[in-house]
């Protein structure tokens, strides 16, 4: 992906106690709280704030080492995703504290953003649905976590969902940005950055709760369920 400013021409198994014990994390400790009732007496919850999320308290946790070497290849790319994240994320701030001056060091880091988003991260998710995903659904199917529903939902849906997010995040962002390089009523550029600044800030704030969702809860459990054999497929 490309954002050209038009005013410069320029480019903008058994299951025990423990793994169950994991796999309960995501369905009943999951940090994103999609259905609060609000009380007087209660602090406001925001889908962009939400501090739970990182309470170390909560985590299941990940040792890199004990990982098998294909788990431990997501959570190197997961490393690496997390550099572009708060790059973005600065670059956006930076941009609205400008009052949306789009600027060539502003278009060159949302260039630099979405180029990854495109040639590390979509490839990244298709890795991990068309093989890893297809797995771990199986095993978490067998060993009865799941949904209820005549069709069992897993904590894979929950990831998958994020992912299909993330292409509309992201989409919508650099749409945004580019129609608002190109408009020319100072009002109607304002409004336009300031949706591509939402958009961007949601879009960071999911990838990084995503991130933290697989390295500190499904990754182990994946770790406990798939077998030998699993692996070696994967491989």
């Amino acid at each position: 992906m490309k954002i050209i400013d038009k005013s410069t021409g320029k480019r903008v198994g058994a299951v025990d106690t423990e793994t169950k014990q994991h796999k309960k994390k995501l369905k009943d400790e999951d940090p994103i709280l999609r259905n609060v009732d609000k009380d007087e007496n209660l602090e406001e919850f925001s889908a962009m704030d939400p501090p739970d999320a990182y309470n170390k308290s909560r985590m299941v946790g990940s040792d890199y080492k004990s990982m098998h070497p294909f788990i431990q290849g997501l959570m190197d790319e997961h490393k690496e995703l997390v550099g572009k994240i708060d790059a973005f994320d600065k670059a956006l701030v930076t941009f609205k504290e400008s009052g949306f001056v789009f600027t060539k060091e502003a278009s060159n880091s949302f260039n630099v953003f979405f180029n990854f988003f495109d040639n590390h991260i979509q490839p990244h998710n298709e890795k991990e649905e068309r093989y890893f995903f297809r797995i771990l659904h199986e095993r978490l199917i067998e060993s009865g976590e799941h949904g209820t529903g005549e069709i069992p939902e897993t904590a894979v849906d929950l990831m998958e969902d994020d992912h299909n997010k993330f292409i509309q995040l992201s989409s919508l962002a650099f749409n945004l940005l580019g129609l608002g390089s190109r408009l020319r009523d100072i009002e109607s550029k304002a409004i336009t950055f300031d949706l591509a600044y939402n958009s961007g800030k949601e879009l960071t704030e999911l990838l990084r709760l995503h991130i933290f969702r697989e390295d500190e809860t499904l990754f182990p459990l994946a770790q406990q369920l798939l077998t030998e054999e699993d692996f070696a497929t994967l491989k």
